[in-house]
This record gives structure tokens, sequence and C-alpha cells, in this order.
């Protein structure tokens, strides 16, 4: 396994100087944020964009990330793909599909999103939406060579993502009514524990399940807030004690769940998310929670 970073939490910096600090820092790869380079940032660490998939040079970005001694393990683009306004699903869904084109120009096999949601609708409705949405996409990736990767992220942070959240990704029952409606092989998980721990279930057991179908992992923690709960309850949806944190701070066990991936013969990164509120605001900030995730996960990662 080797461990990298998703670029996303250096919205202000250029791709070069994360690059060489991340190289400096012991990192192995960077999972590369592609937004659109025009969008304005619509919440923390989306909008940001390293690589802008409409004008860039592949040979370039190769060169850049092979001059660091750097791999991409994945390009990320994370909006809701199944926005219930037209408009914004088809501009997220065309934006995917350069992604695509751009992580087959630059020899990278994995692209990471949301499925996405309209929160106002039912699950059923919903996955009768993503029936329609989600295949053409697909193989639009297959003939790409590219594989798709689905955070499992619920999206349910703020008020205007509650009730429901903005990505139907959320749990295994989700998961095998996706993968039923979608068996192909270039289609799976960007699989993150973090989403899992607040809602209680046993992040190991889904590995074990859905280990053929994890492409990318995600490394981030959290947090449950006791007091947050208490207060709330689980009928908040986890809004108002969910805590992202960096790894090691939160809740997960990464000896375990590390021990889960290495037991399905997953080999490929494991990218740090970085969206612990208590290290950001600076840029040394956002690096030192970057080095204190790798102190955390380094061990365990060979």
């Amino acid at each position: 396994m080797k461990l990298g970073l998703l670029t996303a939490a250096f919205p202000n910096l250029g791709l070069e100087e994360i690059a060489r600090w991340t190289h400096e820092s012991g990192f192995d790869a960077l999972e590369i944020a592609c937004w659109p380079s025009s969008e304005a940032m619509g919440r923390r660490y989306a909008g940001v964009c390293h690589i802008d998939v409409e004008n860039f040079d592949p040979k370039s970005v190769r060169r850049l990330l092979s001059r660091f001694n750097l791999e991409i393990s994945s390009l990320a683009y994370y909006p809701n793909n199944l926005d219930p306004d037209a408009e914004a699903r088809q501009a997220a869904n065309d934006h995917l599909r350069r992604v695509i084109e751009a992580a087959q120009r630059l020899e990278v096999g994995i692209v990471g999103t949301f499925v996405g949601r309209d929160q106002h609708r039912s699950v059923s409705e919903n996955l009768k939406e993503f029936q329609l949405v989600w295949p053409p996409i697909v193989r639009f990736a297959r003939e790409h060579d590219v594989r798709i990767a689905i955070e499992n992220c619920p999206m349910i942070f703020s008020e205007d993502e509650w009730p429901g959240g903005r990505n139907l990704a959320y749990s295994p029952a989700m998961w095998r009514q996706m993968f039923e409606i979608i068996p192909d092989e270039n289609f799976g998980l960007n699989f993150d524990p973090s989403h899992l721990v607040w809602q209680f279930i046993d992040y190991t057991r889904a590995v074990r399940e859905f280990g053929p179908r994890i492409f990318h992992v995600h490394a981030k923690d959290m947090e449950v807030d006791r007091d947050g709960l208490y207060e709330q309850g689980v009928m908040s949806l986890g809004k108002g004690w969910q805590v992202p944190r960096l790894p090691g701070l939160g809740e997960v066990r990464w000896d375990r769940f590390l021990s889960a991936l290495y037991a399905i013969g997953y080999d490929w990164v494991v990218s740090i998310e970085h969206e612990d509120r208590r290290f950001e605001g600076e840029i040394e900030l956002v690096k030192r929670g970057f080095l204190l995730a790798r102190d955390n996960l380094r061990p365990l990662i060979v």
C-alpha cells in the first residue's frame, strides 16, 4: 500500500508546490482535486482545481509528478450528480465526463466522485434516477479505461443538506442496490470508514463484504461528540455530533481497518482527506494536520 493525500485542503497552493511539499514530507501519492476552474467554493473543500481538465498538458503533469516521485491515485470531483436542478445536474455530469477523459489522458485509472441525491425525495425515487443517470456515465468511463470510485459520504453536515443528505451511497444496503443496477466491474467504492462510524456500521465487516469493489480508500477519522448526541439524538442524522477528524484523533481503529484491507488484498493508496477544523485556517496548520495523520498511519502501511 501507499500513503497519499487529497489536494483539496490546499485551495490556495499550486500543484507544483503541493507536490514538492508532499514528496519532502514522505508521501507517495496525490489524489488531485479537479473541480471546474471557474467554480466558486460552494462548501468547504469543494470547488478546488489543481488540474483544469478543460485546459492542461498531460505530459507536463506527468513530468511534474515524476520529478517528485509521486503517483496520482485518483482524480477527485465530488458534486451532486443527481441534483434536482436539471441544469446543475447536467453541468455536474458533463464535467465528470471531462474528468474521466482527463484521467485517461493522464493514464490515471480511477476517478473519485459522489452518486448524488435529491434530498427531498425518497430512496426508491432516487434509485430510479440513479438507474437513468449512472449507467451511461459508467459505460463512458469503461470506454476510457477508467474506474469510478464512489465515496460513501452521506453529505449531511448543514441545514441545507438536511434531511436526507446529498449522496445516496451511504450504507451497505445502498451499495448492494447500486451494484445490482450497475454490475459493471469498473464501478466501485472510494471507501471512507469515518462515515460509517457515526452510523454505527461495522467498517471492517463492510471491507470484507465489498472488498472487490473497493478501488480507492480515504483516510479520515470521526469523533462522535457525546454531548451533541445526547442533545440531538440519532434522528438528527449526525448533524451536531459527527465531527470529522484527522486519522488518530477519532474513533476509527486504524490497525483493524488496515488489517481488513490487507486481508482482502487491497494494494493501492490510502489517501488522507483533511477536514479537521482544528487544523485549518492557515497553510502551516493544514500541513501540521497532514503530518499528524502521516505519523499515525505510516507505521501500518507497507
